[in-house]
């Protein structure tokens, strides 16, 4: 394998739970995941995407609609109107409405290039918390978009979606084949996905803005329906469903959507089920980091590794999408951290309803971010981390000031220095230690180390071959997944081999 599988790599690590007023930690630890306020306490302000392409009778009703709404859970409305290369006039149309409304910002394809495409661009216009995608052809109703709205405020919602489906007020009912083969859509991406949607390719999915706006979007047509879900479903989005009115028109009336769609869905199905192309690439490597959170076996081996050292009262830091954190919850309080924000919101989502798990934005250099946490915890977990620091004796002073007496560290840190290649480089790693190093940064910083141990020698020649040799700065997904798929081997002979490990462990104790 590589460097290590959790997505605690870069030379971040934090948590987010939204630090408490009250300077006590004990306060801090005990507020509710993310704080969740009721529905009467909050409205979102909401943007709504509006792909357009030769609706010139359906346009002006349509943005009319959207433009009427007025809900307590609405503060501000924004509507994004892409016009996908209209040829009929709806230009003209989209334009007169804009001019008399403020609300509206209308981005103008010179061609036609697909549904997906003109949400691509509505994305890069957004300002909302919340987007919705709203089809200009008034088969879905705006009047129920506030309903999409209340699993956000009261349960933190990442994104919900309308279902044709679920029980409704009344629906039209039309067009069975249609009807079916929707639904055998839905089911082979529920397959695929592990979701239990009702209504995958409905138009109406509303999505926390910060979300969308992280994950690439890559089809320029109806295949955007499965390849978001399937990317929410790889990330672990919080996904809910409510009920809405359909009103379906006929192809007489002018419905777009053919066999053609379905059988291109059937072919992003494949496609986005293999690719794990579910990351913008940002300043903390999120597309890399992504590729090796797959490998499951593996971040078991290694939490079976660390879990020995483990006390009741766990501070990590660098927690990623909670690879490890997942496997040592439940605890009497468990603290998880990190810096990207991509991951912090997803440690926000996953805490819901695990009263003992708290998040919180924590880098490790930073004293400031440890303030209040003074001899909270018994055990520090930091798994590839200190090699992204540039100051790795104050990062250790932290967690020892973290820690109550007799409390361990236990910290993972790529080893070998000779090691050292284009991999590393692309993951930002200052350094490779020696086990003298990483002894001198904690003993020199108020720990006495217990144990010290090498982890993973199976994976040395492959980082060597990978980074010194062919000097790649990517993983291969085959190279992971035959790692990943040999773990149980891997763990029996792994101590065997004759040469130092691809990471070093240590777990040392407060003075």
């Amino acid at each position: 394998m590589n460097d290590h599988s959790t997505p605690s790599v870069s030379k971040r690590e934090t948590q987010g739970r939204s630090a408490a007023k009250s300077p006590e930690a004990g306060e801090t630890l005990r507020r509710w995941p993310m704080d969740m306020p009721r529905a009467e306490e909050v409205a979102l302000r909401l943007s709504i995407i509006v792909p357009v392409y030769n609706e010139r009778h359906l346009v002006r009703a349509s943005l009319t609609r959207v433009l009427r709404l007025s809900h307590p859970l609405i503060a501000e409305l924004q509507v994004v109107v892409v016009d996908d290369g209209s040829s009929d006039g709806s230009i003209e149309v989209v334009e007169e409405v804009a001019a008399s409304d403020p609300r509206i910002k209308f981005i103008k394809h010179e061609r036609n290039q697909g549904k997906g495409a003109a949400i691509r661009t509505g994305i890069r216009h957004v300002s909302g918390d919340v987007v919705v995608i709203h089809d200009a052809d008034l088969e879905y109703d705006p009047g129920d978009i506030p309903t999409l709205l209340v699993p956000f405020v009261t349960e933190g919602a990442d994104a919900v979606y309308g279902s044709r489906y679920l029980s409704a007020p009344y629906r039209r009912t039309l067009m069975f084949r249609h009807s079916m083969v929707n639904r055998a859509l839905t089911t082979l991406s529920n397959l695929l996905t592990d979701l239990d949607l009702s209504d995958m390719e409905t138009c109406y999915k509303a999505v926390r803005t910060e979300l969308l706006r992280s994950i690439p979007i890559r089809s320029n047509d109806f295949r955007f329906e499965f390849e978001i879900t399937s990317k929410l479903a790889k990330r672990k989005a919080r996904i809910f469903e409510v009920p809405i009115r359909y009103l379906p028109r006929s192809y007489e009336e002018g419905k777009k959507i053919r066999v053609r769609d379905g059988i291109r869905t059937l072919g992003a199905m494949a496609h986005f089920w293999f690719v794990d192309d579910i990351y913008q690439k940002d300043e903390y490597g999120s597309h890399i980091l992504s590729e090796l959170e797959r490998a499951r076996r593996f971040n078991i081996w290694m939490a079976d590794a660390l879990r020995p050292y483990l006390g009741d009262r766990v501070l990590e830091i660098g927690s990623g999408v909670g690879t490890l954190t997942n496997q040592f919850i439940p605890r009497s309080l468990y603290l998880a951290s990190d810096i990207n924000p991509n991951y912090l919101y997803y440690l926000r989502s996953y805490s819901i309803g695990k009263p003992y798990l708290n998040v919180r934005k924590i880098d490790a250099t930073n004293a400031e971010d440890f303030k209040g946490l003074d001899g909270k915890f018994d055990t520090a977990v930091m798994v590839n981390v200190l090699e992204h620091v540039d100051d790795a004796g104050q990062t250790v002073r932290n967690l020892h000031g973290a820690l109550s007496q007799g409390g361990r560290a236990i910290i993972l840190v790529p080893q070998g220095q000779k090691l050292f290649g284009t991999l590393d480089e692309a993951l930002e790693h200052r350094l490779r230690y020696s086990p003298e190093q990483l002894r001198e940064v904690m003993e020199s910083n108020g720990f006495e180390v217990e144990t010290m141990f090498d982890f993973n020698r199976f994976s040395v020649p492959g980082w060597w071959l990978n980074g010194k040799v062919m000097r790649k700065k990517t993983f291969s997904r085959f190279q992971l997944k035959v790692v990943n798929a040999a773990v149980p081997f891997l763990k029996r002979v792994d101590a065997k081999l004759p040469w130092m490990g691809q990471s070093l462990i240590v777990v040392a104790k407060k003075k």
